[in-house]
């Protein structure tokens, strides 16, 4: 079976000296792919070195809405010009956070509205980051889709089943990250279980919210299986028929260029 982390952050700072174990790990869990994501010029430009020199890997460069305060003044051009010279396969992770709420939220929209243009004007996937602000998100993503087209990830979904439909309604992805396998998500198991196939992606967030059972542990790419397990039984589908799915959807969305 093959398997695609769909959101992971592999940058020095996070990895460090063991990035060669932890691709190998993955590998051997049967990651074949991993979207690796930028919060940072700097990060991005990590993960555009990385992609270029691993297979099955995709980048995605962008600013994180916690760090829209404190960046540089030559950071979004830098991230702009990596974007546009084509080194990147997705534009974020951008978004609102209204639960930490450090930056000024309108800041956090300006910066949305910076990276959701640049999206749609290169045809470029956007990964979106939404906490406690998933009403203000898809309000902005609907506004944008009236523009023009725009291919979203909402990235570690934790919204409604309603926020789910409406979210693949304006043709979004919805991607699920260890926290669906927690004993106390029995309601997002639900939610991800209506979930159209092809609009459904796994992630780990790594090194972020490990899986059962890994929880409170580092978190890496080859933990993806698990959560991956854990849908499939939620959604009652062969392990095999999921990890396919999964697999070619993530593909699709980003590694079409």
């Amino acid at each position: 079976m093959e398997f695609f982390d769909s959101h992971c952050h592999l940058d020095p700072m996070r990895s460090g000296a063991d990035l060669p174990e932890v691709l190998a790990r993955a590998r051997a869990a049967g990651v074949v792919g991993m979207t690796v994501i930028g919060t940072r010029a700097a990060d991005s430009e990590a993960a555009a070195e990385l992609a270029a020199r691993e297979i099955g890997i995709a980048n995605a460069a962008g600013i994180h809405p916690n760090d829209v305060h404190e960046i540089e003044p030559d950071e979004w051009d830098r991230i702009t010009r990596l974007i546009a010279s084509g080194k990147a396969k997705a534009v974020g992770e951008t978004g609102l956070d209204w639960y930490r709420d450090a930056a000024p939220r309108e800041l956090q929209r300006d910066f949305f509205d910076r990276h959701i243009r640049l999206a749609q004007t290169l045809g470029l996937p956007l990964v979106v980051h939404t906490r406690e602000s998933i009403r203000d998100t898809l309000d902005t993503l609907r506004e944008a889709c009236g523009r023009g087209p725009l291919a979203a990830v909402l990235h570690s979904f934790t919204g409604t089943a309603a926020e789910a439909a409406e979210a693949v309604e304006l043709g979004c992805h919805l991607g699920f990250s260890g926290m669906v396998t927690f004993r106390s998500a029995a309601e997002l198991r639900v939610v991800a279980a209506g979930v159209p196939l092809d609009r459904l992606l796994i992630e780990t967030d790594s090194p972020f919210l490990a899986p059962e059972p890994f929880r409170g542990r580092r978190n890496e790419p080859a933990h993806v299986v698990h959560t991956a397990r854990c849908l499939a039984i939620a959604r009652g589908e062969p392990l095999e028929k999921f990890a396919a799915a999964t697999t070619a959807n993530a593909r699709r969305v980003f590694l079409r260029r």
